[in-house]
């Protein structure tokens, strides 16, 4: 039997990936010294920052790579911390060389999606985060800004507070921050960024609240966009906050490029509101792509069906905002559903904890649309440099 070699294992180590740069550890300059004696392994990595929050996992990865060459029985690893000097060369080669650049904006590849209402309570997070969860059950790169600063509630629905009401940060490499992820989704959100005062041992929902005027939601919105690594992301969504106010009028000044999705209930008082949105979302150049109709009728046993918010005004959104040359469709109507609730007060997304409910099945037909819809590349200048 041949002898095991260090390149052997320094390749096999270079390719475990990095849980929250989702890239290689070899292509993050993370390898260290590689060395093998016999059938031990010496292996030594560098993580991004001290306390790294996936440092164990990266551990146990590098370990089980190593020990995955054939002819190695032990591996030694030996686990450091990036220079300074090597944390500012990974952050200039994440942004492509380019400092604290929005990458989202005209001629980006991703396509961004901004989830908009006129009204509050209509369930505009809750067939975000489903509808995120959805596209990245589907082999997608999907990111997900809540964007509801006021309102945030992405985090929640997304599993990602704990039972203490701990919300878990991202992490920090120089100015960049690292997202965390939930059922393959990155996620950011103010409510990531906000301490409860000492001795108050109620969850975050109930203990912190943002009153925020324009210029420091305009600053958040855009420090979401410029410095949070996403990576390179087949859907961008933005949980919009309900009506026309400033965090609108900022992503239509950044992102003139998103397209958007209105929610709405069947409620006409609802609908009306909802067509404001998609107005002003247009004013600024973006393209409304379809509409959302919530809380639509459910299907009672005895097979009657219950109309609580009423019926049209999802059809009645779509028709006010198409135009003779570009159609507005009306992508579904999500029935009232406990579970879809439920759901979302546990964390888990309907669409994959209860796929066969009504609501997700009808949330699914809407991934379908977007995931059938491709990065349009026709007009649009592609990221190459010349070396």
């Amino acid at each position: 039997m041949t002898a095991p070699s260090a390149a052997a294992v320094r390749t096999a180590v270079g390719a475990v990936s990095d849980p929250e740069l989702r890239l290689p550890l070899g292509e993050l300059d993370m390898v260290r010294e590689i060395t093998v004696d016999g059938g031990v392994a010496h292996v030594a990595i560098a993580l991004t920052i001290v306390g790294c929050p996936a440092a164990d996992r990266i551990a146990a990865d590098v370990r089980a790579a190593a020990a995955s060459v054939p002819g190695i029985a032990r591996v030694d690893l030996e686990v450091g911390v990036m220079t300074p000097a090597e944390r500012h060369a990974l952050t200039d080669r994440l942004r492509g060389g380019r400092a604290r650049e929005m990458p989202f904006g005209p001629g980006t590849l991703t396509r961004v999606i901004a989830v908009t209402s006129g009204k509050g309570g209509v369930g505009k997070s809750t067939v975000t985060a489903n509808l995120a969860a959805a596209l990245a059950a589907r082999g997608l790169a999907v990111g997900l800004i809540d964007a509801d600063v006021h309102g945030f509630s992405i985090p929640a629905q997304l599993g990602l507070v704990g039972a203490d009401g701990s919300v878990p940060q991202p992490t920090r490499v120089d100015d960049l921050m690292l997202p965390p992820v939930a059922h393959g989704v990155k996620v950011i959100s103010i409510g990531m960024f906000l301490r409860r005062r000492d001795g108050d041992t109620a969850p975050p929902s109930q203990r912190t609240a943002v009153a925020w005027r324009g210029p420091m939601l305009h600053r958040t919105v855009q420090q979401f966009l410029t410095d949070v690594y996403f990576g390179d992301l087949d859907v961008l969504l933005l949980d919009m906050p309900p009506g026309t106010g400033d965090v609108a009028i900022t992503v239509g000044q950044l992102l003139p490029n998103a397209e958007v999705l209105v929610v709405t209930t069947p409620q006409s008082a609802a609908a009306d509101v909802a067509v404001r949105s998609g107005l002003v979302a247009r004013q600024t150049g973006q393209r409304v792509i379809g509409v959302v109709e919530n809380m639509a009728a459910m299907t009672l046993p005895d097979g009657t069906a219950l109309e609580l918010f009423g019926a049209g005004g999802g059809a009645a959104v779509a028709a006010s905002l198409s135009q003779p040359e570009e159609e507005v469709p009306l992508l579904a109507s999500v029935p009232l559903s406990p579970v879809l609730r439920a759901d979302a007060d546990a964390g888990v997304p309907a669409v994959l904890a209860h796929p066969e409910d009504p609501a997700a099945r009808a949330i699914e037909t809407v991934a379908d649309a977007l995931a059938r819809a491709p990065r349009g590349l026709a007009g649009r200048p592609l990221p190459f440099r010349p070396r």
